[in-house]
């Protein structure tokens, strides 16, 4: 335990968590820290749009939303699992609280470790949490926030710990995880790595659309984490007769904001520039569109496959496809690596796709709206696998 670095809590929070009784889902009292964390944020976060909607996110309006939602009254109980242990993927700051705050919301105690890389993003939600927890010492025991590097003793003691391990770091954290074993009764919800991509109806987006607020969300869903996030497109596929006017209105209008926003640096350049020759060189029919500068690459392709997935990249990175009928996405959205499809146009379109019965997509969202958390995530319902259901028959 001493190799762990504490940001809430200390290693007799983690050594008392098996004895704490464990919670309703949406208790009083954790909506009401919840909400109370989520004041500082609002004030102090707002340099940090990530940070501005976990705010929000954790509102009272929010969570009894939430609550409204997910709450049943069929006669039966639930209660938390016991102790969550949650490892946060690298390179999204957030990420930590969205799953501190599901553990929370669903009646366990937490262990969450936090990325090594120090966001400033992840400062502030622990300084707020901390300062929160004054007023809340009973919620004290059922929070432990802490850093440490890569190791296996620690891996094996926190995962014998647990009631549930959740592990967002994506197939190598995985792997990486799976060597220390968990409980008998235990589970694990595992967030492998997956890819995501915008479907682009041209028709709609010139004639309905609102341009503007259209391309700040587009803007929001991939360059705010560089394409890291799992949510973020990386594929964009264009529907409809219209394309080439829609294209170079969307792109036009994109190049703009990312000029006057994104902090570029030269080695992403660099990056962008290898993936697409070397995919051009490996396939026929692909073609780099031409660009002003390196902020924005457009890769063309003749064809969707689920090789594409292992074919994409970041930091402004896009394969673009012209689609004259939804069903020709169903090799690439079989993939089970396939998470979101952000929409410009009508969800329904995709209804025909999804009902082929594809092992991949879990979420269609407009765009602006991908990395907006939920409790149903990945095609899993954290509600019940983080709660206990204790049957009342009779």
């Amino acid at each position: 335990m001493e190799r762990l670095t504490y940001l809430t809590g200390d290693p007799d929070t983690v050594a008392g968590m098996d004895a704490l009784p464990t919670r309703p889902p949406f208790d009083g009292e954790v909506l009401e820290f919840l909400n109370d964390v989520s004041k500082p944020l609002l004030t102090n976060g707002r340099e940090y749009p990530d940070v501005v909607t976990f705010a929000f996110w954790i509102r009272k309006a929010s969570t009894q939303s939430l609550k409204d939602r997910f709450s049943r009254e069929d006669g039966n109980l639930r209660f938390g699992r016991g102790t969550a242990f949650h490892i946060a993927p690298s390179n999204v700051a957030v990420n930590f609280a969205y799953s501190l705050a599901a553990g929370l919301l669903t009646g366990n105690a937490n262990i969450v470790r936090l990325p090594t890389k120090r966001f400033p993003q992840a400062e502030l939600i622990c300084k707020a949490v901390n300062t929160v927890l004054e007023q809340y010492p009973g919620l004290r025991p059922y929070i432990c926030l802490a850093r440490y590097d890569r190791n296996r003793d620690v891996n094996d003691l926190l995962s014998r710990l647990a009631d549930t391990r959740i592990v967002w770091g994506g197939d190598a954290t995985i792997a990486e995880l799976r060597k220390s074993p968990l409980a008998p009764r235990a589970g694990e919800i595992t967030f492998a790595d997956r890819c995501s991509l915008a479907v682009i109806d041209s028709e709609w987006y010139l004639e309905k659309a609102d341009r503007h607020r259209t391309t700040q969300n587009f803007y929001n869903d991939t360059f705010l984490t560089d394409q890291n996030a799992c949510t973020s497109p990386r594929i964009v596929v264009w529907l409809g007769e219209r394309r080439a006017e829609a294209k170079e209105a969307f792109w036009g209008a994109l190049h703009e904001l990312v000029k006057s926003r994104y902090e570029f640096q030269p080695v992403q350049g660099i990056d962008k520039l290898v993936k697409s020759c070397l995919l051009a060189a490996g396939q026929e029919g692909v073609q780099v569109q031409p660009r002003p500068d390196n902020l924005i690459y457009r890769v063309a392709v003749p064809a969707l496959s689920k090789d594409l997935l292992d074919q994409t990249g970041n930091s402004g990175y896009f394969l673009e496809y012209d689609c004259g009928n939804i069903l020709e996405l169903r090799e690439l959205c079989n993939d089970p690596r396939c998470q979101t499809v952000a929409c410009i146009g009508e969800k329904g379109t995709l209804i025909s796709l999804l009902k082929t019965g594809i092992k991949g997509i879990d979420r269609v969202v407009p765009v602006g709206k991908t990395m907006d958390f939920d409790l149903i995530w990945d095609g899993y319902d954290l509600y019940e696998r983080l709660t206990r259901l204790i049957q009342m028959v009779g």
